[in-house]
């Protein structure tokens, strides 16, 4: 039992000499630890409530595309692809080819093309390409659908057998 209590205060000892030598370290542990939690934290929030804003204004494209306000539609849908927000931003570009909101093939690639640059995952950048051939071959555009398609099929991507099938056909 004496054996136990000097070890606890040796112990006990040990960690208050640590404490000592070692305070402005701590502290300053203490301190960056906090400051990375409050910025994560802000970060995180500011994600969110860009998210929200986004969500709201393609509701509200929407409402306004039932409305036959397509003007101000597609203004709403071009500044959600612009935001390149990983979700809305495709579901943008989608009713904007659906509903024929902008018939200038240009500007739809370059739509593509910015999408393309801000996916990160890869299913996603996959459908897009994918989509974009789509659109290609609507357009009359067939070696660019083309060149699409095995773009998927040599990247082995999980749309790969779609992309076989519309090769072949």
């Amino acid at each position: 039992m004496e054996q136990s209590l000097e070890s606890k205060k040796e112990l006990k000892n040990r960690l208050g000499s640590f404490y000592n030598t070692n305070k402005g370290k701590i502290y300053f542990l203490i301190f960056v630890l906090t400051i990375v939690l409050v910025t994560l934290t802000f970060l995180n929030y500011k994600n969110e409530k860009k998210n929200i804003l986004i969500s709201e204004k393609y509701v509200e494209a929407g409402i306004n595309l039932t409305a036959n306000k397509k003007k101000v539609a597609l203004k709403l849908y071009e500044e959600i692809l612009l935001s390149e927000n990983k979700f809305y931003s495709i579901l943008a570009l989608n009713t904007i080819i659906e509903k024929k909101l902008i018939l200038d093939k240009n500007k739809i690639l370059k739509y593509f093309e910015i999408l393309e640059k801000s996916i990160s995952l890869d299913d996603q950048k996959d459908l897009i390409i994918f989509k974009k051939a789509l659109f290609e071959f609507k357009e009359s555009n067939i070696s660019t659908g083309n060149e699409l398609l095995q773009r998927l099929i040599k990247n082995n991507s999980n749309l790969k057998d779609l992309a076989k099938e519309f090769v072949n056909n």
